[in-house]
Formats: C-alpha cells, structure tokens, sequence
C-alpha cells in the first residue's frame, strides 16, 4: 500500500530517471478525483491509445471524449520517447478489473488470469498511454519503450516497487489487448534491469 506522491514529487521522479517530460496545461490539478478516491496506490499501468499523431493524441489523452471524459492517464508517452503530463490523480484509463490480479500486484508475484472486472483500477494504478494503433504492425521506436522503461522505473524505484507492480490493460481487464506490439514480460525485464 503506497500514498500517491505529490505532482511535484512524480515530475521530479521522472526527470531523476532520465525521462524527457513536458508539461501540458494544469495537468497538476486535472483529474477525476471528484468521482473517487485516488489511492492507495498499487502500480503503473501501461496502455496504447490507437491514435496517430502525437499532437492529437496528447488532446485526445488530456480532454477525452463523449461517454470518458479526461484525464485518460498521468501521462502520454509519444513516439519520440517524451512523457506529456496531462492530468494527476484520479485519471480515467484503467476500469473495472480482476481483484485477484491486484492482490498479484500488492503481492508482486504472478498475475493470475484476468477473468473479472469487479475492482476498481482508477483508484490504485498510475497510468500512461502510449502512442500507437494497437494493431501489431505499427512500429515501437526504441526511444518510446525506452521512456515507457524509464517511466515505470521512477514510479516502481519512489515506492520501493519491483518490476512485478508494472502490467499492462491486458493483463488487467477481460477483453483488453493493450499494449499490443511488444510483452510486458520483455519490458518488466527491461524495468528490473534498470532499477537493478
């Protein structure tokens, strides 16, 4: 169980881990928190969005759209590898997900299959969409899984987290695919290997 850091202290985090972030709007006080709490915090959530053009995708990210609004993450990673903060607090990106698999992330031991949506994932996960159409085919560039790395190191390494607090929404919810394009076995090797 971990309080969420301030805005100040998830900036600097960040930036300590080598990431290159820009700042965008008052993303410090953009957030659900008036549906539910925020908190305890359990681990970082990884996402693509489907979208092309990072200039869309950071607006699409930061306002959302009819039916969800925004923030849809903290941050959006665009693929050149910089971390657009767009909200912090309560963000709308994780859903309703499988309580087995949070007590598998608390724990930071195996996830077991995602076969329920009965827990809410807003309230204990930071998240970042990541740029891409989610369809297989459209290219990682190194530098973005680089940042993605570099950003779930700075969460993972502030709390005191192992590698095993990182998942993807696949891992989390039925239903999900993303991120589709490279396993997030292979990036929690990448994010021990860094806090190590």
């Amino acid at each position: 169980m971990a309080t969420p850091m301030s805005a100040s202290r998830f900036l600097s985090a960040l930036r300590a881990e080598g990431a290159t972030v820009v700042e965008v709007g008052e993303w410090r006080t953009h957030n659900r928190n008036h549906k539910g709490p925020w908190g305890p915090v359990h681990g970082v959530m990884i996402h693509h969005t489907v979208t092309k053009g990072s200039a869309r995708t950071v607006e699409l990210c930061r306002k959302g759209y009819a039916g969800l609004p925004g923030p849809l993450c903290h941050g959006v990673i665009t693929k050149n590898g910089t971390i657009h903060l767009v909200g912090y607090g309560r963000a709308n990106h994780a859903g309703l997900g499988d309580d087995d698999v949070l007590r598998a992330v608390i724990a930071e031991r195996g996830l077991p299959p995602d076969n329920e949506q009965n827990t809410d994932g807003n309230r204990h996960f930071y998240g970042f969409e990541c740029e891409n159409l989610g369809d297989g085919k459209d290219p990682w560039p190194a530098a973005q899984l680089e940042a993605i790395e570099r950003a779930a190191a700075a969460i993972c390494r502030h709390h005191g987290w192992t590698e095993r607090s990182v998942i993807g929404h696949l891992e989390w919810q039925p239903g999900k695919v993303d991120p589709r394009g490279f396993t997030m076995t292979s990036m929690r090797t990448r994010i021990r290997d860094r806090l190590n």
